[in-house]
């Protein structure tokens, strides 16, 4: 097997990030004991650039250090990327590898963003947008839900009125990026292995004031997208570029929950609901499913806007949101073995204008045709390689 020129320090940082000491990643790489070295020896010869690995040994490293396999080819460590603020309470112990695939993900949307933009300068459409940045924690949360409704294009009895969550979404989305938002999809680096799990990464907002962007995590529960789209839309009033996570437990977080959560749900309907009893659970989250489905919202939204209004305890609502939790990985994980099971599968081209946004997608279209994007460029801006820019696009 032939030997690969790497720089050792990126793999010290990618087996350091993905949290293993050497001992056990030399076994999850299955590195074999010489005469003169132990498998951990070997790794550690490997890694002070001693000895230079092979591509099968790469190819394991990319598997077990959940990295794409061209992270290894590069020339310097990764910087880490400039997440703006950080809203998120983070769980204890966590997956420092999360992190890298974060960091990635944020300079990838950044560096789109920057082509996007200069581009729109290049044609002179850069216009100012004047609700970012346009709110204050202090005028409120009607005040601020008060904007949003009359800034979109969207009522929510026009949401509510779609058949199903998924659709209800692509309403409000298309609301959206029809002010002037680019909507983004994208929860992984492009394969499974660097999926980034909810409690690292539920949402991002890039407050910029000319192409502002908002990232959902896509490994969420579609029925929650609307609400993360709402919480990162608030960021954007409110001028704030950052990171969302799962768990609200800052006060910048609740505030956004709070406004998502009343445009979905106002508090004058919550309060007209009628609900069982909190000692059965099961009742009471048949009563939560039913509101849901009706409304095209997540069942964990509607419980958290009971415990936030006071008609449930804390203590239910976080049983509640790890009952509704177990109940749609399972359904998850039935999805994706029946879709094993079938021959084919989603276009390609339909999944990435999915992820990718109309918006986005018209905005290249037309600087394709007027010659401000190359399709180099575009393919950057997409996300794409630039082979496959113009089947995306429709060109």
């Amino acid at each position: 097997m032939s030997a690969v020129h790497v720089n050792p320090a990126i793999l010290r940082w990618a087996r350091e990030t993905a949290g293993l000491e050497r001992a056990d990643a030399a076994r999850k790489i299955a590195l074999n004991r010489t005469k003169a070295h132990t498998a951990e020896e070997r790794l550690a010869l490997i890694e002070a650039g001693d000895i230079a690995p092979t591509r099968a040994q790469l190819v394991r490293m990319a598997k077990q250090y959940r990295r794409p396999l061209l992270t290894f080819y590069l020339s310097e460590v990764p910087k880490k990327g400039d997440r703006g603020s950080d809203f998120r309470a983070l769980p204890d112990g966590r997956d420092p590898s999360e992190d890298a695939f974060l960091d990635a993900l944020i300079r990838s949307v950044r560096a789109r963003q920057g082509l996007l933009r200069a581009a729109l300068e290049d044609e002179e459409e850069a216009e100012p947008l004047k609700f970012v940045g346009s709110m204050r924690v202090e005028n409120g949360i009607q005040a601020l839900v008060a904007s949003i409704k009359r800034t979109l294009p969207i009522t929510l009895d026009e949401y509510r009125a779609e058949s199903n969550a998924d659709d209800a979404f692509k309403l409000l989305r298309k609301a959206v990026e029809s002010v002037g938002v680019y909507v983004v999809l994208a929860g992984n680096l492009g394969s499974h292995h660097t999926a980034i799990d909810l409690r690292y990464f539920r949402g991002f907002a890039l407050a910029d004031p000319v192409a502002p962007f908002v990232v959902i995590n896509d490994q969420d529960a579609r029925a929650a997208w609307s609400f993360t789209l709402l919480h990162e839309l608030a960021h954007l009033w409110l001028g704030q570029t950052g990171v969302s996570g799962s768990d609200g437990e800052m006060a910048i977080e609740r505030f956004c929950n709070d406004v998502a959560g009343e445009f979905l749900l106002p508090g004058p309907e919550l309060l007209t609901l009628a609900l069982p009893s909190t000692e059965n659970e099961q009742l009471l989250a048949d009563a939560i499913t039913e509101i849901a489905n009706d409304r095209k919202i997540s069942r964990s939204m509607v419980a958290y806007k009971l415990y936030r209004t006071g008609r449930i305890q804390r203590s239910v609502w976080r049983q509640l949101s790890v009952t509704f939790r177990e109940e749609w990985l399972a359904g998850r994980e039935n999805r994706r073995e029946r879709a094993r099971g079938r021959e084919g599968g989603a276009n390609y081209y339909t999944v990435r204008r999915h992820r990718i946004g109309d918006a986005l997608i018209t905005a290249v279209r037309r600087m394709m045709r007027t010659g401000t994007l190359t399709t180099t460029k575009a393919g950057k801006v997409l996300g794409v390689k630039a082979k496959n820019v113009q089947s995306l696009v429709g060109l």
